[in-house]
Formats: structure tokens, C-alpha cells, sequence
């Protein structure tokens, strides 16, 4: 089961694609990514199918899913999307993959649905961590863009900035 999942979800990734975008299409309060027309949003959240695809064939690969999340945080940042929206919408994708197995996917019996869960748990698991990374990404380009382009002071960047970039000096 896992591995037919795994194909679908690299298979089918612009299929979810569209069933994210349908999802987002109906939250009015997501206002920026409903600004976009459907083949840019479509495409806004199209490599994370089968970045979760991977995550479940080979494991979570931090640097991988860091590295993803950060530069999507970086990319809407920059792109004026408030935080709250880009989290809203990276959850909306989570859901749409947890739906798509639970209506999708045939359980025969209580293992596979057991097998199912597990597939969950680790989705969540990366979702989570995704998270992260992208609130990171988000705030360092904010970091960047205030200490560069609005010449805010270090010190005060310090002040309300106190995560760990990796370029920020101590």
C-alpha cells in the first residue's frame, strides 16, 4: 500500500495539486493566494506532493525538507503573503494528502488501515517540521529585508528577531 501511495503521489502530485487549489478556492479569508489565477496557485504547492512522496519512500531527510521549507517561507515573504496565510495554506495541503488516502485508498483489512496510519503520522511528522523550516525561511528574508533595504538597526532587529539564522552573527 505504501509503495502504491508513493506512486500516486508522484503520479497524481498536479491531481492534488488542483484538489488544494479547490480547497483554497473555498476559504475567502486566504486572500493573497486566491489574488492568483489557478495554474500560478496550482503550481505554488505542486513539488511538495512529491516531496512528501519521497519523505515516505526514503525517510525524513531534514536538510531536504528544511531546505524546501525555508525557501518557500523565503519566496512568499517576498511575494508580501502574511505568515498566518503561507501556514494556512501549507495545512490545507497536509489535509488535502490525509483526505485523498482515507477516500482514495481501499483498506481490505485492519492492517493496511493500520499501515494507513502510520503513513499519517509520519506525514504529520513532516508537515510539522515543514513548518518550521518555513517560519524560519519567513523570518530570516524579513531579517534580511529590514537590515538591507529599510535600514533597521541591528540592535533593534536583535531585539525582535532572536531566532538563530544561519547567517546572523552573536
Amino acid at each position: 500500500m505504501i509503495n502504491s501511495l508513493i506512486d500516486n503521489l508522484n503520479l497524481n502530485a498536479r491531481d492534488l495539486a488542483i484538489r488544494w487549489k479547490d480547497k483554497i478556492r473555498q476559504i475567502p479569508h486566504l486572500t493573497n493566494y486566491n489574488n492568483l489565477d489557478d495554474e500560478t496557485l496550482i503550481e505554488s504547492m505542486l513539488s511538495l506532493f512529491p516531496l512528501v512522496a519521497r519523505t515516505l519512500d526514503r525517510g525524513l531527510d531534514r536538510s531536504l525538507v528544511g531546505g524546501t521549507f525555508v525557501n518557500l517561507g523565503k519566496e512568499q515573504m517576498h511575494k508580501s503573503f502574511p505568515i498566518s496565510e503561507v501556514i494556512y495554506g501549507i495545512n490545507i495541503v497536509q489535509q488535502t494528502i490525509i483526505e485523498y488516502i482515507m477516500s482514495d485508498f481501499i483498506f481490505d483489512n485492519p492492517l493496511q488501515m493500520y499501515a494507513a496510519m502510520g503513513m499519517i503520522m509520519k506525514i504529520s511528522e513532516l508537515f510539522l517540521l515543514g513548518c518550521f523550516y518555513l517560519t524560519k525561511g519567513f523570518l530570516e528574508a524579513t531579517y534580511t529585508s529590514l537590515n538591507s533595504t529599510e535600514a533597521v538597526s541591528e540592535d533593534i532587529l536583535k531585539k525582535y528577531f532572536r531566532d538563530d539564522f544561519f547567517f546572523k552573527r552573536n
